[in-house]
């Protein structure tokens, strides 16, 4: 293992100061916290690319990763839809995206993804009054909360985290047609690992609801849905990608300690240690929007701004094909 050069110096000014003298075993740590923070921040996009008069739907932009990536992405000049569901909170955020980023183009735009009807009218207005859209972020979701079903009658996890961002994508992929090159982007997770689309039993009826099971099945549908959808638009300019954020200090973890004690004991303890920022987790998702080496890699899985190798069960071409038949049934969509 090889130490940075910012950790040398560290070294070195530790040991210019009294601090040696309360051992060495002090500086050791100090050293140690500073490479560990620097690993688990994870990989930096560091592609400038300007985006000036490209269109970016961001899903759940007013918080998170979601606002981080929306700030970054309208630094670089780009027309940023926020699509949230809490308009109060998404109108407070975008104010203070114009304010540190100088960049009046920024519009908020109703969408729940929980109501297929929502997702439908906020498709409707877009292609109404948008004339294009160069990057789809499918970000927004929900972790680990209690069993429920939308008003569509789906569990909340899979409603939420894949059907409502499959309906918005298919209805949108006319205009991100002709937008060309146009990306879509989905936020899934390293949670798809071990995971399984449970076809029999999707809204967890016959088996005992367990939130982990549940959002492990629809964060390997994002991966299988980006999967599927990267053959189907192979060749049309239209590239996707999925992603894993890395592990965030944010509020999409607030169900974890009350439905999985042990997980939100073990998370909230070294939480300021062992938890990126919002801001480093956005990463990724920027590095797809922007790199501009990924065309040839439409359909695959990135993490830490690096392509990587998603667990056998979210490469599975035949499950991919039957979850885009099942999800298309289950929003009503035909390519009719």
């Amino acid at each position: 293992m090889y130490l940075s050069i910012s950790a040398i110096q560290l070294w070195e000014e530790l040991n210019s100061n009294h601090l040696v003298k309360y051992g060495t075993a002090t500086a050791v740590t100090a050293i140690s916290l500073v490479l560990l923070r620097k690993w688990i921040a994870g990989g930096v996009c560091r592609c400038r690319v300007r985006l000036d008069g490209k269109t970016v739907v961001i899903t759940g932009a007013n918080t998170g990763i979601g606002k981080e990536t929306a700030r970054d992405l309208a630094m670089r000049g780009a027309r940023i839809v926020m699509a949230c569901r809490d308009l109060s909170r998404a109108e407070k955020a975008a104010a203070e995206i114009r304010r540190s980023t100088g960049n009046g183009n920024i519009v908020v735009r109703h969408l729940d993804l929980a109501s297929l009807f929502s997702v439908r009218q906020f498709a409707h207005e877009y292609v109404a009054t948008e004339n294009r859209l160069d990057i789809l972020i499918n970000n927004a979701g929900v972790m680990m909360c209690p069993k429920g079903l939308t008003e569509d009658g789906y569990e909340t996890q899979f409603a939420v985290n894949h059907l409502g961002h499959f309906l918005l994508t298919v209805l949108l992929l006319d205009v991100l047609r002709k937008s060309t090159p146009s990306r879509v982007i989905n936020v899934s997770s390293v949670a798809h690992k071990g995971g399984k689309i449970h076809f029999d039993d999707i809204n967890f009826n016959k088996a005992p609801y367990d939130s982990l099971i549940s959002y492990q099945q629809s964060k390997l549908a994002n991966l299988l849905f980006t999967q599927e959808l990267g053959r189907r638009l192979k060749g049309s300019g239209v590239t996707v990608y999925a992603l894993h954020p890395g592990v965030i200090r944010t509020e999409l973890g607030r169900y974890v300690q009350t439905r999985h004690p042990l997980i939100g004991a073990l998370l909230s303890i070294p939480a300021i240690l062992l938890m990126k920022t919002p801001k480093q987790g956005a990463q990724t998702t920027i590095y797809c929007a922007v790199a501009e080496w990924l065309e040839a890699y439409s359909g695959c899985y990135f993490s830490d701004c690096k392509l990587k190798e998603p667990a056998p069960e979210g490469k599975d071409d035949l499950v991919a094909l039957k979850l885009w038949e099942v999800s298309a049934k289950l929003v009503g969509y035909s390519e009719d």
